[in-house]
Formats: C-alpha cells, sequence, structure tokens
C-alpha cells in the first residue's frame, strides 16, 4: 500500500508517482508484438484466461471493493464483435492493469504500456501474453507497434490507453492530456469508451477506499473531418466525460500540492 500522505507535483503532464523502479528494455524493430503460433496463443490463453482473469478478478474486488456503472453502454451500443478503445484515468499501478479486463469482460483487451511493463525479469515474459503493447523506443518499431493495433481492432479486440501517461497514485481528479494517442481510433473509425476510476470511502475496517468505474461512451470520430480535427474532438469528449465522473469521488487518499515555480 503506498503511504504517501502528501505529493508535491509541478507538472501535470510529466510528473510520474509510480514507486515501482524498473530499468526498461529497448523496444526496437525487432520486438514481436503479434505471435502466430499455436503454442504462444495456447500460453496466451492460459495466462489471460486461467490465470490473470480470476486474479484480476479476486484483486479489485478483495482490495478495492471495486463496483463498475454503465457497463449497458456496451450493449447499447452494439460493439459486440466490433474492435474499439477505451481511455481510462492512470491511478494505479496493479489495479489499472486488472480493471479493463473485469469491466468489458468476456472481452478480451490488450493495453498500451510503458516498456517497464515488460521489462521485468518474470512478469516481463509473462505481460505480453496478457496483453501488453509496449510503446516503442524508435522509429522503425512504430510501424510494428501500429500494425498491432490495427490487426487487434480488426480481430474485434479492445485496446485499452491510459492517456494521462504516468501514474498518480489515487488522484481523484483528471489530468489534461494531449490528444496523440487519439489517432489510432480516429484513424480507424472506431468506436471510444471512456472508463473513469473514482474513489469512495468505506469502513474503518478497509485499508483501500472503494474504486467505483464509470463508462461512458461510445464516441465516434466525425471521418469527413480532417484527422487532426477527428483526434482532438475525440479528445474533448472523453476529457469532459471523465472530468464530470471525477467529480463523484468523496474519499482523498494522498493530497497533491502544486509547487509554486
Amino acid at each position: 500500500m503506498d503511504k504517501r500522505k502528501v505529493i508535491f507535483y509541478t507538472d501535470e503532464l510529466n510528473d510520474e508517482f509510480s514507486v515501482a523502479q524498473i530499468t526498461p528494455r529497448k523496444i526496437d524493430k525487432d520486438y514481436v508484438y503479434i505471435h502466430t503460433s499455436r503454442f504462444k496463443r495456447f500460453t496466451k490463453f492460459f495466462w489471460y484466461r486461467i490465470v490473470a482473469t480470476p486474479i484480476a478478478f479476486l484483486y479489485v474486488k478483495l482490495v478495492f471493493g471495486q463496483k463498475t456503472k454503465g457497463t449497458r453502454v456496451f450493449e447499447k451500443s452494439k460493439v459486440k464483435g466490433k474492435g474499439y478503445f477505451m481511455y481510462g484515468n492512470h491511478t494505479q499501478d496493479i489495479a489499472d492493469a486488472f480493471i479493463p479486463t473485469i469491466i468489458n469482460f468476456p472481452q478480451t483487451d490488450y493495453i498500451i504500456v510503458h516498456p517497464n511493463n515488460v521489462s521485468m525479469p518474470v512478469l516481463g515474459k509473462i505481460t505480453p501474453a496478457l496483453g501488453a503493447l509496449p510503446i516503442p523506443d524508435e522509429p522503425a518499431a512504430y510501424k510494428n507497434f501500429k500494425a498491432a493495433i490495427e490487426t487487434r481492432i480488426g480481430e474485434g479486440k479492445c485496446v485499452v490507453i491510459y492517456p494521462e501517461a504516468h501514474i498518480w497514485p489515487y488522484y481523484t481528479g483528471i489530468r489534461p492530456f494531449r490528444d496523440t494517442s487519439f489517432e489510432y481510433p480516429a484513424k480507424l473509425g472506431a468506436p471510444v469508451f471512456a472508463f473513469t476510476n473514482t474513489y469512495h470511502r468505506r469502513s474503518r475496517l478497509f485499508r483501500h477506499p472503494r474504486i467505483v468505474t464509470c463508462i461512458d461512451g461510445p464516441f465516434f470520430p466525425d471521418m469527413s473531418k480532417p484527422v487532426k480535427k477527428r483526434r482532438k474532438e475525440l479528445r474533448d469528449k472523453v476529457y469532459n466525460a471523465m472530468c464530470k465522473r471525477a467529480e463523484s469521488s468523496d474519499h482523498v487518499q494522498i493530497k497533491y500540492i502544486k509547487r509554486e515555480k
């Protein structure tokens, strides 16, 4: 458990407050995003469905008493069998990897992650099977990264993105984020959902506040407009929905104070 009570910050866009200390591997053109062998497909099924999904459910329910609001938007939008993107606020290290798996089960998720997530000695070998898509370190690798996203959307899967990029544990606001990551749905014409993790008081018997995840959408890009316009509009719709949902948080676990420059 994060024992910090106050965190001072200077830059909402770039400050990172994760307690994990990992030396990331380099994601170059030789990194394989999509494995096609039967063995790799089996190990993915094993780690994702047999191992990770039950652990994810138990972790978020037992530790955070997690609840979800708005799952019916998936049914109403008729996205079953179609690929889509989900964007969420980045406030946990472990739970943020698990919550998407729970809120849109039985959909298969692929999460765009920092290279740290595939660099750990043991878990780093498993996280790709859990859907981790590490951000490339060089332009030559971006082609494979982009192709992986397009392939998964084409397969009718879900690609999860945390546009804030950096972890701010238990933060109850929504940090301003760029529209760069919205280029993928803007170009592919794929639907977008927002999911906002809010924090709520619980009995003193519990060490962690309750997480209530609120889902909004779908938001669709206007394909008649230029890509830059499409991605900005998607970003604004997601950001505004998340800001509105974040207002429902009623518990502050860690207080964030901005330093004067």
